[in-house]
Order: C-alpha cells, then structure tokens, then sequence
C-alpha cells in the first residue's frame, strides 16, 4: 500500500487543529465535487482522496494513528498487541515460539518489518515455526463496494438491501447523498484471522444523472418551456419540482434563459432534516410554429408599430 498524505491533500499542517481539518475538507468538497466537474475523472479521483483523507483525519483516534504508523495505521492496534506480549513473554524468560514471520518488537525498533511480514507481500499472514501458529487476533481485510442510485432517490431517506460475500446487507440511506460519497459500515468487511473482528464495508454512491435536473451541492437547476405570449404578457405556468408540481408567476416582457430561484425546492442536505437547497428554472421561451396568414399580418403590424 503506497503511502498518501493526507495532510497534503487537505491542504492542512500536521499541527492543524479538527476545526482546521473540517474548514480545509469542505473548501476542497466544494471546488472538487463531481457535480462541478462532470466527466472529469481527476476531480473524481481527487474527491475520493479527499474523502478518504477526511475519514482518518476528522477522527481523532484515526488521526492519532495516522501520525504514528502513516499508511499502516489500520493496523496499529495489532502491532502495539504484539509487541506488548512480546514483552511479557521477554520478562517470564521465554522465546516467542508462535512468533511474527521474525519481526522483532524491541523497545524503540522500527515498526515497519512487522506490517511487512505481517500485510506486505505474500498475503500478510502469520510466520509458522515448529511449536505452532501465533495466537495473535487481527482484523480482516476491508472490502470496498459500490452503489448505484438514481437522484430522486438519492433525494429521501430510504432503506436498501444489497449481498456481499454471500451475506445481505441492509442500510438505511440518508436523504442527500451525493455521487462519490462513501460510508463505512464496521464489521460487514472480511473475516479476521485467528478470531480477529471483522473488516468494515465502505460503499461508494454512484449517482445517476436525471433527465430533468442537474444537481449543484444542495442546489438543483432545471428549465421551462414559455411560449411567447406568456413571456410577452406574463402568466402563470407549472414547473416540477422533487415533490411535485407548484404554479410559477411569469413577469411581463420575460427573456429567454432568465433564471429565477425557488427557495427551499432543492436538493436535501444530507442529515440536516428539514434542510433543502433551492431550484433554479431558466425560461426557454418558444417561438410559434404553423401561424396562419392573419397570425402573420398580426406579426407584421407589431413589427412596423
């Protein structure tokens, strides 16, 4: 596993403080998410660096972690086990039989040899040696996933099954999700090894796109057909929203692509119930086809007026 910054990809010191780390994270979400960079697969790839930086370091003990075993830091707990029970097993005068592929857990020794023997190469398992395995419990492997959903339904809290490695998996889906964003789900990884807990599931959503609304943030945009004498004389026309239709007021003399903002009629914010961006319609205002000539002479008579 190749090492990743996190810190640089937040744009942050390591002495940031959480409140840093949250300031950096949402500047970042903003300019790099995939609905402002459509079929951009570096902005992808960036946003999904950028959230997986955000997962370690808005976690203090994930943090503490990262700063002490960089890119090993899933498997902390493990060598600090092993390295305690080396030294129990060093104070009652005793060699450590089932030991670790030959790693040595010294007072001040590197650590790095124990996450190559134990992770790197070779499928990362326990050294054997004449008096049996090692009895250490480690984690299973974490498995990544991915979901597709359809922005209406991106847009409500709804419950969702799905099978991975053989077993089904139920989640509840909180409204206002966003294409690329990823959830872990503890315990519902890989089976651990020699007892160990279980790897966690981390799903990834993948957000289709809708015929009728681009998504922006919490912000949806969307456009109307006007015909020429609504935009001319103004009127009243029906425009569709998430949850439904509501009867919008057309200004006398309206432009074609004027946009105007519906409050409150966007996309919702994630676990912020209540909480909704805002719809903004552009007018496409449509020119009369098949006039008559009387249509036409009318026409005309504007025209020279």
């Amino acid at each position: 596993m190749a090492y990743i910054d996190y810190y640089k990809i937040l744009g942050v010191d390591k002495k940031a403080t959480q409140d840093d780390i949250k300031k950096a994270y949402r500047k970042q979400a903003r300019k790099l998410h995939p609905d402002l960079n459509p079929d951009d697969k570096e902005a992808e790839k960036k946003f999904k660096e950028l959230n997986e930086a955000n997962e370690v370091l808005s976690n203090p003990e994930n943090r503490s972690k990262y700063d002490k075993y960089g890119e090993n830091w899933k498997h902390g707990e493990e060598y600090e086990k092993a390295q305690q029970q080396q030294r129990q097993y060093q104070g009652q005068g005793q060699s450590y039989g089932g030991g670790y592929s030959g790693a040595d857990f010294g007072e001040g020794e590197d650590f790095s040899d124990f996450f190559q023997s134990m992770f790197g190469q070779g499928g990362g398992g326990f050294g054997r040696s004449s008096r049996g395995s090692a009895s250490g419990k480690f984690k299973g492997q974490d498995v990544q996933a991915e979901l597709n959903l359809q922005l209406r339904d991106a847009a409500k809290t709804h419950p969702q099954t799905f099978e991975i490695n053989g077993k089904k998996v139920r989640i509840t889906i909180p409204a206002g999700v966003y294409d690329g964003q990823q959830i872990k789900l503890k315990g519902h990884g890989n089976p651990g090894m020699n007892g160990g807990p279980s790897g966690d599931l981390y799903i990834t959503f993948n957000i289709s796109v809708d015929p009728d609304f681009e998504r922006v943030g919490d912000d949806l945009k969307t456009k109307v057909s006007v015909d020429l004498y609504t935009a001319v004389l103004g009127g009243d026309i029906k425009v569709n929203t998430l949850d439904g239709s509501v009867n919008l007021k057309v200004k006398p003399e309206t432009q074609s692509g004027v946009t105007v903002r519906l409050k409150g009629k966007g996309f919702p914010v994630y676990k912020k119930e209540g909480h909704f961006g805002d719809l903004f319609v552009t007018y496409e205002v449509k020119l009369p086809t098949n006039l008559t000539d009387k249509q036409k002479e009318l026409f005309e008579q504007l025209k020279n007026s």
